[in-house]
């Protein structure tokens, strides 16, 4: 038995335990994608990247977010893609 009580061999099916892990993986998950694009927003606005590169860059960290959270292209849509389009036009002088 554990320290908490629970024993491990009886609660092994459990569908709390299921859901903590799963909540535990998508937590896992949303840090790499905030990291993922923090650091992304970091490099299009601190270094001499290009156009071009920060397109290319931006396209990468969406193809990231899609296999994190595969069918979910409308919530990158509304929640990351108008920080990138922001730093953008930021950084190019972009309209």
């Amino acid at each position: 038995m554990e320290p908490s009580g629970k024993d491990p061999v009886k609660d092994a099916g459990d569908p709390e335990r299921d859901l903590s892990a799963e909540r535990r993986e998508e937590d896992r998950r949303i840090r790499i994608l905030r990291r993922a694009v923090d650091f992304s927003l970091w490099i299009i606005r601190r270094t001499d990247i290009t156009l071009p590169e920060a397109q290319n860059l931006v396209q990468g960290v969406r193809e990231r977010a899609l296999s994190l959270f595969p069918g979910k292209e409308s919530a990158f849509d509304l929640i990351y893609a108008p920080r990138f389009r922001r730093a953008m036009a930021e950084r190019f002088r972009l309209q």
